[in-house]
Parts: C-alpha cells; structure tokens; sequence
C-alpha cells in the first residue's frame, strides 16, 4: 500500500526550511505566528528584508495597521535563520507589551533589560550583558543610550526602534544627547525604524530618521537642505519620493479598508460629569498647595520631582490611594528620611515612568540637605492632618457616578450587540482595590476580575490556579507566570466575569476585542498611554463601536484642561482611528507632554493661571501641526504604488495560497515520520492527527480553542523535531513508485498528467552565499526514460503523492545524463543570482551617484551664495550715498574677504569632486565585492521513480 516515505519527508522538509527571501522562504515564519495576518502586513516585512546588502527600512504605516506585526515577521524570519542578536529598542511603557506580543503571537521569547536586570546580570559574569542567548533583548531609548557602549560591543543581526520619530532630529548639533549615542552605537547594524510619522515640522527630519538606516542615500545636511529645504515644489517632492522608494514604505489605512481586509468600528465618547464632595475638594486644594512649594522636606528639592508627580497621579485617582500614600510618606519622615518612588507609589508602571522621565543628563539622585528638625516636626503635623481628612472621606464623587452609571452603559453596550462587559483602568492599584470593594458591594459581587502587575489576591490566584488545571498539557501554558496569569485573567473575563479593573502595567501587551466598553475612571497625561488603553478594546477583530468612558471633575480646572486636549486635539476617544498621526507625532513622546502638564499643575494656583498655561500649550501643538507640512508628507509618504489596493488583493490570494502549500507539506512530514498517528480534519478543513494521546493541528484558533497542540516549525515543537530528524538521515539509492489514486487532496494537474512516465532524480541542496546574504534552492536533476522534461513545479508537487518505497540490487542512475541535468539547474540558479546581484548593484550606483550630486550640489550652492552676497555689498558700496574714505576702504576689504573665500572654494571644488567619486567608486568596489558569489551544494538522494494511476 502507498504510504508516505523517509525520502518524502527528507525533501519536504529541506524545502519547508529554505532560507531566502521570497515568499516560500517566508513561509516558515508566517507558520509560525499566532495571528491573523494581513497581506500590507506580509508586504512591508518582505519588503524590509528585501536588498542583498541589509541596512534596514523604515516602515511608517498610517496609525491602527500593525507596524507591531510587521516587525514581529521581520524578528520571526532572522530568529527561523538562526540569527539571533535582536535588540529592540522601545519606549519604556511598551517594554513589557512587546515581550508579550512577541511569545504570544510568534512564541519567541525576549528579555527586558533594565538597571536591575543588566546588574544581576554583570554579577552573574557575563561581560556583555546584553547579550541574551536565544532571547530578543528589549531595552528603553533612555537605558539603551545610558549603556551606549555596552550596545556597541555586541554584533547585532537586527536593531528595531519603535516610535522611531523620536530619533528624528538626530542631525541637529542641538539633538539629544540620547539620540545621538543610540545612532553611534549602533552604526552599521541592520535597521527598523517603525513610526506613523517619519516627518512632522520639517523634510529635515525626515533626513535625520533616513541618516540612521543608510546615510549614502542622501549627501549631508547642507546638501539635503539645500536640495529640499523650504517649501519643495511638486516636481522636487517627486524626486524625493523615488529616492525614498527602497527605504521607506508607507500603507494608508483607506487603502486596505478598500482592498476589504480590515473592517475598522468607531469609537464613541461618553462623558459623565461629577462634583466632588466639600471634603475631597478641600484634601485635593490643601495638598496640591503643599506639593506646589518649594520649601517641603518631602517634595521641595529636583530630585524629587518624581516623585512628585506620582503623588500627583494619586491625588487625582481617589481619596483612599492618597490615604494610604500619605501614611507612606509620614512613616519616612518620622524615620528622617525622604520619600522616594516606592515609597509613595501604588502606579505598578512606577518604574517605567522613572526610566522615561530620568534623562542621561539627571540621572544622579543629588545631594541631599539636611534635615531641620523643627521644619520636619511643622511637615509632619500638617500631613497628619491631611492623612486624617483623608481617612475621614468614606464615600468618593466618582465612584458613586461610577456606580449610578454603570448599569445604564452596560445596557447600551447589549443593545448595540455587544458583550455585557466593562474593562475600568485606573493608574493607583490602591484605587483598584477601593473599585472592587465599591462594585462588589453594589450588586457586582463575584463578576470582578483584577490585573495590576503582582495578581497577588487571592481571587486571581484561585482563577489561575483554576485555568492552569484545564489547560494542562496544552500550548496554552507558557511557563512564565506573569503571561499565565494574564492569560488565565483575560480567559476568565471572556467567559464569566462582567468587570475587569486593570492598572497600566497589567493591562500591557492583553487583548480584549471580545469587550466593547472602556471607562477610564482616571487619565493618564500622557496621550500615548491613553491610546494603549483604548487599543486593548479598539483594535483588529472588534466587531462593533466601543464605547469610551471618561469621568470629568467639575472642580478641578486642570484635570478639564488635560481632558479638552486629549479630546478635542488628539482626538483620542472618537472616530474610527483614535488619535492621527499629525497631532501624536507633534510631540517626540507622550512624556513630553506629560511633563508639560505636570509643570502647569506646579506652577499655576488659580483658573486664570491655569488657562493660560494651557492656552499655551495649545498653541505650541497648533504650531507644530503645520497644514503645509501634513500636505507635503501625504504628497510624499502616500506614495509607492498607485495601484496598491490592486496589489493588496493579489497578495491576499498568494499568502493563502502559499500558506495552504506550507501546511500541506508539514503535515505530509507529519505522515511520513510518525507511523502510529491517525490523520483526519476537523469540519472547517484544518488538517489534525493524534499522536502519543494528544491532538495536534496546523491552525493555531482552532488548537486554542479546542486546547489541541499548535503544529509549527517553533523552536522545540514537534514540527522542528520532526524536520530536523529528516533533514539529517542519510538515505540510499531506492525506486520509489508514486500512486495518484492514493493523493486525496485534490487534484495535482501538473503531475497528473505524467502518470505512467518513469525516470531517475537526484535531489541537492544549493545554498548561493554572499558577504550578506544566503538563498537556497533546492536541485531537482530529472531524466525521463522518455525524455520528456518535467520542471521544478512538477517534482515539487511528487513529493506530497504517495509511494512505495524499495531498494532494488543493480541499479544504476544514468550519471552522465543526471549530471548534465544538474548542470542546468545549478547554471539556473546562479544566473538568476547574478542577475538580481546585477540589478541590485545598478541601483546602488544610482544611488551613490546620487549622493555625490547631492554634495557636489552644495558646494555650487555655497559658492553661489558667497557670489550673491559679494554683488549685494558691491551695490550696497556704490549706491551708499555719504560714505567716508574709511568706510569705503573697510567695506572694500570685507568684499575682498569674501572674494577670496568664493575663490578658495572654487579652487578646492575640483579636488572635493574628485574626492567624493573616488569615495563613491571604493564604495561600489566594497559592494560589488561583497556581492560575489559562493555556491555550496550538499547532495541529498538519488532515486528511481515511476507515477502510476
């Protein structure tokens, strides 16, 4: 009876675990991933990994498409390769988001490295502590350029930056120092910049974020200035656009709404107005005036402006965090000491807040003063008194709006046909804590489900406990309690519960499209953060409008001011995409504005302060949100293809097909190597088998939902094992006869229309290297016994056929005819390399011409300039009526001066141009050498082979 073979799964699982970079070299990494990928998705992680000399690409999709997903595909394809020096480099909020999305969507594991993590790892030996074997290493912009040169020693196959904008000024003289020590450092390195807006005030920076990944593509600053400086007219924004063409790729959000991939809901704001109590007004008042001195022990010196701000974060969530921070800091006082952040703090994302607000420049605690003990003992007794009005307040404005409303909302989210649902943020776990008390004791007792960043409550643990004993056995189980334990809370949410309340940090990195309501019972400053609230619920695969809830302090002007621009400016809470990208990228990050608005808390003590302050700050976003330079970036970065939507669909079909293809073989792998396992497939088509008492399938929601194990070529999955054991057997001479009839899965033209041929095959593997860059292929050398030609295609489509496989005495393979066979395969394949190699180094020529213009064209400039002003003082001079001999004689020199500079320049031109091209020429010298080509091939089987009906 026909089966599956040792020889089967030996090509197939060469041909599954090719490296390249087209499309069925990047199979392997889709296989892998746990999500629903888009084809503009596939599109910009082909297109990053695309040129045989890697220096990188910026991705700037509009905001909402995936940027998060683009690069995890970039990340899964080096990590298939083996290459696995990634660091990602990432704003301190989105440290522990990325490290989950990354297990959870493509099971690769990453390390954060932070102060306490790079220190226990220095105590541990490691001399280079960012470099974490099999771990992608994420680090913050702030930490990353505090260790400069720890990133320099290591040689790092990948370097993403997300929010990358922040990087866009870097070739100012007056950029952060930051900025500048992350670029230095990482020089020469393979780069991703992600980021909705490249460009924001200015072409300029645009440049900058281009200097970073590929600093030839462009001549220098002057040059780049001077070229597209001012206003470009649409001529010039045209020729930038075709030199941005191999480094940039941009996806509009209309566009794949139009090619029917994303079906975007909206989001619909609501507010609910309160009025705090005449006691809560009074401790709020009182408080914020104690912080606003300069003269407390507490709070009054620079170094604890930090601390500061957390308290102030506490003071705007609910009097019962306050009570517990104030008996915090008074226990430290009383010690004679000064409070620091984990002193005050109950905001679990504490520590990222520090990392974002401490620069290379501040990063020291400062010397403390003394303490006077006759200050301390005046302090202490006045917070005392706060501590005990604060104690006093049982019940909070907001909660019992909370509360009144809370019903009325839910009712709205079941007519709309969402889930009876609610996720509450607040940034206090203090304030947490209080919300679960309020809600259980008002009719929600039993239906309230925590995250914050311990999970420590016994309610959690008994719901992880609960979830770990169903999933047992399954993928489900990562192994790393903190993702466990999110997942078992969001499970639990999604099943049973009514409410989540989450804190910043817990919330990172989860995914609740199944709830449709968010209330934010207090708001963070920062609008970035805001966004990651909204995009937990708003996001891919939400089926209705989510309902966005803030609560709104009548009494507290300040807290009105934030709200009014995060609402009417960032536009967070309405619309179908939340925040734009024109006003998120007018700030670097969301701490600059945080910072701005803690600043007006500080300083400004009435109504009238207050608004002016934030009269203020409106007009500094008004100014950086510039119509003319949103109009120019739209003429420039909505570019690459007119006829994307086209392109779009095309790639859908192809990634379905391609990918239907991949599973096809894997589980053909599956057949041939595990004799005892029983295939069959599931009702919606997927391909399952049972093996050893538990089920696995190639589809990852079906294998999560039935808790099944997910089928993939992931590091210690049965899937590599499998592969892995077969590309390592050496296999003999054999006869293999392939039965048709015994292939049920449709129809196979191609090979269908051989049947009764025979012939020999000899099967190689030819990896094609370069200084950068390998691809492989696999050799198929056919002969027909009647001569017929049967290409690459048709063999590929031989193996996933049935056969018997035997060894037979005395056979010999037609060497010389197989070998000729070889030979034109072999010649096919590095044609088509040198080809390619060829095209490549042409456009690399273009471009470093290019760039020689570009320098060529500034020096011309500069001496035009020297010219123009030369004949402007020679006019000036002759038509200054009344000017003394002494006059004219100094005005005479400077014009001479100046003459003699045009002069110099006009004198080294000639040399600086032959300099330039000479640069230009070793450059392309280095390339076209590096470009050179190494074929290795390693022969794998020989068989004989017969197609019968």
């Amino acid at each position: 009876m026909a089966d599956y073979t040792a020889y089967h799964s030996q090509y197939l699982a060469h041909r599954i675990t090719l490296e390249g970079v087209n499309e069925d070299a990047f199979a392997k990494s889709l296989s892998t991933a746990r999500v629903d990928m888009n084809p503009h998705q596939v599109d910009a992680a082909l297109f990053a990994l695309q040129p045989p000399i890697p220096r990188g690409a910026i991705l700037a999709d509009e905001v909402g498409l995936g940027k998060t997903i683009e690069a995890g595909l970039v990340i899964a394809q080096r990590w298939a390769e083996g290459h696995r020096r990634i660091l990602l480099v990432v704003p301190a909020s989105l440290r522990k988001q990325w490290t989950q999305e990354l297990f959870d969507k493509f099971g690769i594991p990453a390390f954060i490295l932070e102060a306490k993590s790079f220190k226990e790892r220095q105590k541990q030996g490691h001399a280079r502590p960012f470099e974490v074997d099999n771990h992608v290493v994420v680090t913050s912009y702030e930490f990353g350029a505090l260790k400069a040169d720890d990133l320099r020693k290591t040689n790092w196959n990948l370097v993403i930056f997300d929010e990358a904008h922040r990087l866009r000024n870097v070739y100012r003289k007056s950029a952060s120092k930051r900025a500048k020590a992350l670029r230095d450092a990482l020089t020469g390195t393979f780069k991703l910049l992600l980021t909705a807006t490249p460009l924001q005030n200015s072409l300029m920076e645009l440049y900058g974020l281009v200097s970073i990944v590929d600093d030839k593509l462009f001549g220098d600053e002057a040059s780049f200035k001077t070229t597209y400086g001012g206003r470009p007219d649409p001529a010039t924004l045209l020729i930038l656009r075709d030199r941005l063409r191999p480094i940039c790729r941009r996806t509009l959000r209309k566009d794949v709404q139009e090619a029917g991939h994303i079906n975007y809901t909206k989001r619909i704001p609501v507010t609910f107005k309160f009025e705090p109590h005449d006691n809560e007004v009074k401790l709020y008042e009182g408080l914020s005036a104690y912080l606003q001195r300069k003269d407390t022990i507490a709070f009054g010196a620079k170094p604890n402006q930090l601390v500061t701000l957390v308290v102030r974060k506490i003071l705007g969530s609910s009097t019962f965090a306050v009570a517990q921070t104030l008996d915090s800091i008074l226990q430290r006082l009383n010690a004679m000491q000064r409070p620091t952040v984990e002193d005050v703090s109950d905001l679990d994302d504490a520590d990222e807040i520090a990392e974002e607000w401490t620069s290379n420049d501040d990063a020291g605690e400062g010397a403390e003063a003394s303490i006077d003990p006759a200050r301390l003992k005046a302090e202490i007794a006045e917070l005392e008194a706060y501590l005990a009005l604060a104690r006093s307040i049982n019940i909070n404005a907001k909660g019992e709006k909370l509360i009144g409303v809370l019903d009325d909302v839910l009712e709205r989210i079941a007519s709309l046909g969402g889930k009876r649902k609610a996720v509450i943020f607040t940034e206090s776990v203090r304030t947490q804590k209080y919300l679960a008390d309020l809600l259980a004791a008002n009719g929600y007792a039993g239906q309230i489900a925590l995250m914050n960043g311990q999970n420590n409550d016994l309610e959690s643990q008994a719901i992880y406990a609960d979830w770990k004993e169903r999933h047992e056995g399954s993928d489900a189980i990562s192994g790393s309690k903190t993702a466990d334990m999110k997942a078992a809370i969001v499970e639990a949410f999604r099943e049973s519960k009514t409410i989540l309340l989450a804190t910043e940090s817990g919330a990172e990195g989860i995914n609740l499209q199944f709830c449709s309501l968010l209330m934010n019972f207090d708001l963070p400053w920062n609008p970035q953060r805001v966004e990651q609230r909204i995009g937990r619920c708003h996001r891919y695969g939400q089926v209705i409008d989510v309902l966005v809830v803030n609560f709104l302090n009548l009494k507290n002007r300040a807290e009105e001011r934030v709200f009014e621009l995060l609402d009417k400016k960032f536009k967070l809470f309405d619309g179908v995409f939340g925040a734009s990208d024109e006003v998120l990228g007018a700030i670097e990050s969301g701490t600059d504005f945080e910072r701005r608005v803690f600043e007006i808390h500080q300083s400004a003590r009435n109504k009238e302060e207050i608004d002016a302050e934030f009269d203020r700050l409106q007009a500094e976003l008004d100014e950086q949100i510039k119509a003319d330079v949103v109009d120019a970036r739209g003429k420039l970065m909505g570019f690459f293809d007119q006829d994307v939507v086209r392109i779009l669909k095309s790639r859908k079909e192809t990634i379905d097909r391609m990918m239907s293809e991949f599973e096809e073989r894997l589980i053909t792998i599956a057949r041939a190597e595990l004799a005892g396992a029983t295939f069959s497939k599931h009702t919606d088509g997927s391909p399952i088998f049972v093996h050893g008492g538990e089920t696995w399938t190639t589809g990852w929601p079906l294998a999560d939902e039935q808790h099944w194990k997910f089928f993939r070529l992931a590091d210690g999955n049965l899937a590599s094992t499998l592969t892995a054991k077969a590309k390592l057997r050496t296999l003999p001479l054999a006869s293999l006869t392939f039965d048709y009839s015994a292939y049920g899965n449709g129809v196979l033209a191609n090979v269908k229309q051989h049947i009764g041929r025979s012939g020999w095959l000899r099967v190689s593997r030819l990896a094609v290297r370069t200084a950068n860059q390998t691809v492989e292929h696999l050799l198929t050398s056919v002969v027909a016994d009647d001569g017929t030609v049967l290409d690459d295609e048709v063999i590929d489509r031989l193996f996933l056929v049935p056969a018997t496989a035997s060894t037979v005495l005395g056979l010999t393979p037609p060497k010389e005819a197989i070998d000729a066979a070889e030979a034109l395969a072999r010649k096919r394949r590095l044609d088509e390399a040198d080809q390619a190699n060829a095209e490549f180094l042409a456009k690399e020529t273009d471009k470093l011409d290019n760039y020689a213009d570009d320098l060529e064209k500034a020096a011309d400039a500069e001496i035009k300039a020297l010219e123009d002003e030369i004949k402007a003082k020679r006019k000036e001079l002759r038509t200054t009526p009344g000017l003394s001999v002494a006059d004219k004689v100094e005005r005479q020199r400077a014009i001479k001066k100046l003459e003699g500079q045009r002069d110099e320049l006009m004198l080294s031109k000639f040399q600086r141009k032959k300099d330039i091209r000479k640069e230009v020429e070793d450059l392309l010298d280095a390339i076209q050498a590096s470009l050179k080509l190494t074929p290795q091939q390693t022969p794998l089987f020989t068989i004989r082979w017969e197609i019968r009906a």
